[in-house]
């Protein structure tokens, strides 16, 4: 094998991790702005944003844009 065989090699699995981390770091994005930001709800925002990224690519949008939605908080003894 040549020089540039390894160096293909290395670049497609240089491709390959990256593709890997861009996919994790998409997972956790919503997540961990829900928790930066006290979301009321962070874990369901963490599990919307990974079932969305993993079942379809669509709706991964709208678990970010819930990150940063805040809730209104309720009165209490009204």
């Amino acid at each position: 094998m040549s020089f540039i065989d390894y160096f293909a090699i290395f670049i497609l699995i240089v491709l390959i991790v990256t593709a890997v981390a861009v996919f994790v770091a998409m997972g956790m994005a919503p997540g961990y702005i829900a928790k930066q930001r006290n979301h009321p709800w962070p874990a369901a925002v963490e599990v919307a944003g990974w079932v969305t990224l993993i079942c379809g690519f669509v709706f991964w949008p709208l678990s970010l844009v819930w990150a940063f939605v805040d809730a209104p908080k309720r009165e209490s003894g009204k």
